[in-house]
This record gives structure tokens, C-alpha cells and sequence, in this order.
């Protein structure tokens, strides 16, 4: 299950990483075409402009739950290892030697 959070994790953290580039590129670009004053252009550049504003508010709230949910994972694993010591002794123990076998097979 920790696997699991760990493997979401990663990828919401690597999602609001490619957001926060195509946030940034995006932002390049309005600044780039700054100097049109077609209707069309200025409408685009507002238009897109808003949308940015919006997807930056989003990814700080995604920002916050990744970093919430990540302190609770810890917290509520620290509280597991603090009520079980032996298991997690065993448990670590367990996958160490997987660990070293795998490794020892090369």
C-alpha cells in the first residue's frame, strides 16, 4: 500500500512539474507576442492569459494536497513503527536480504 501512495506521489509530482513548464512556456508566449495589436491576437493573448491565472491557482492546490497527503503518510507511518517496533524491525529486515539477494545475483 505505501508502494502504491509512493508510485502516485511521483507521478502528481511529476504532473504539476510538466504543468508548471507548460505554464512557464505558455507566459514565453504571451510575452513574445506582446507587440501584436491585432483584435484577434489581443483577444487570444486575454483569453489565454485567464486560463493561465486559473491553471496556476489549481496546481498551487494540487501543490498543497501532494504535500499534505505526503505529511500524513509519513505521520501515520511513524505512528505505525512507533505502536509495532518489532514488525517494522522485521519488515525492513525482510526486504534487506530480498534486497542483498537480488543484488548478489548479478
Amino acid at each position: 500500500m505505501a508502494e502504491a501512495l509512493t508510485d502516485t506521489t511521483t507521478s502528481k509530482k511529476k504532473l504539476v512539474r510538466d504543468l508548471q513548464r507548460v505554464i512557464s512556456d505558455a507566459e514565453e508566449l504571451l510575452q513574445a507576442t506582446a507587440s501584436e495589436t491585432e483584435g484577434k491576437v489581443v483577444e487570444m493573448r486575454e483569453r489565454i492569459r485567464e486560463n493561465l491565472m486559473a491553471a496556476k491557482h489549481k496546481l498551487g492546490d494540487i501543490e498543497d494536497t501532494i504535500a499534505a497527503k505526503t505529511k500524513e503518510a509519513a505521520r501515520v507511518t511513524d505512528e505505525y513503527v512507533h505502536d509495532h517496533p518489532w514488525q517494522a524491525i522485521g519488515t525492513a529486515a525482510g526486504v534487506g536480504l530480498l534486497i542483498g539477494l537480488l543484488i548478489g545475483r548479478r
